[in-house]
């Protein structure tokens, strides 16, 4: 016997807005006898990710990327957001070609980057960081700051060899198609992929971003364990050994 989880009255009203919206005996005969429930699954899914269904580009980026991979579904289901046209317009074709993503498949993760800032990030679960509320940086302007809609082909580990670097001397270290990120994309990401691999991005390193807080210091994020994702900052641009420099792909 399959166990129940809808109430008769909402069976019916699901119903109801179905046959208005084009359900019609034969359509519905379909659903039944698709194999394995597949159209059933695939209404369901639809329904989950609040009517949007990935295009080809995503689906192709999701293939390479494997678990690498946090599109506009996994935003939705971890972060609870619901694309807008103009958004989804924005994220429809993922602007890395195929080599690339192959090239970084196993060292980066593909991310679809909406408008949430550090504070908005942090309310969605805020007992995966240090500060679990207040903290030094709740009234920086970069933690407000709600960034851009994008995708965003993040790098999972500091830049090679920039531990224990200077900032102008990391800042020699990324390639011309490199560029160090926000630290709005870099906990939006550290976040998101946690959420949706389990996976702790730098959990024993902090790395520095594009971003600077208003007395001066340039902000970093990281020592990610079990204490929560820690937003700091670090006077000048000095070296330390435990400090590296995060990095994101151009397009």
């Amino acid at each position: 016997m399959v166990s129940r989880t809808l109430s008769v009255h909402k069976e019916h009203e699901v119903l109801l807005k179905l046959e208005t919206a084009g359900l019609t005996d034969v359509l519905a005969q379909r659903v039944i006898d698709s194999k394995s429930n597949d159209l059933a699954t695939k209404v369901v899914r639809l329904i989950e990710n609040g009517g949007y269904e990935a295009t080809t580009s995503q689906k192709q980026a999701r293939e390479i990327m494997g678990k690498n991979f946090f599109g506009i579904e996994e935003a939705n289901k971890h972060f609870r957001v619901n694309p807008s046209k103009k958004e989804a317009a924005t994220l429809a074709e993922v602007p890395f070609t195929e080599g690339v993503l192959e090239s970084c498949k196993d060292t980066h993760t593909l991310v679809a980057i909406f408008s949430m800032s550090i504070l908005e990030v942090r309310k969605v679960d805020n007992s995966l960081f240090y500060s679990s509320s207040g903290g030094w940086y709740e009234s920086e302007k970069f933690a407000k700051n709600k960034g851009t809609v994008s995708w965003q082909l993040v790098r999972k580990t500091p830049v090679d060899d920039s531990m224990s670097k200077t900032w102008v001397e990391q800042q020699e270290l990324l390639s011309k198609d490199e560029e160090a990120p926000s630290a709005q994309v870099m906990v939006y990401t550290i976040i998101g992929h946690y959420k949706n691999t389990g996976e702790r991005l730098f959990k024993n390193v902090y790395i520095r971003t594009s971003c600077v807080g208003s007395g001066g210091s340039r902000v970093l994020v990281g020592g990610f364990d079990s204490g929560g994702l820690v937003v700091f900052f670090w006077w000048g641009g000095g070296r330390h050994s435990d400090l590296g420099l995060s990095s994101a792909q151009k397009f």
